[in-house]
């Protein structure tokens, strides 16, 4: 199962540089890619608006 990225995302890029398949991409909110992404929770471990969470 993918991480999402929700509406709270400040685009801080902390996340970015945490993942280790790089599959979040910048935006007004970041995405993360459901194809690439490992649900190593890596991302919502650092995410300082505790914005990132498993989708559902």
């Amino acid at each position: 199962m993918a991480y999402v990225i929700n509406d709270t995302c400040i685009a801080c890029g902390t996340c970015m540089d945490q993942c280790p398949t790089s599959s979040i991409s910048e935006g007004d909110i970041y995405q993360i890619d459901p194809d690439t992404c490992i649900d190593c929770g890596v991302c919502a471990g650092v995410c300082p608006t505790e914005s990132i969470h498993p989708e559902d």
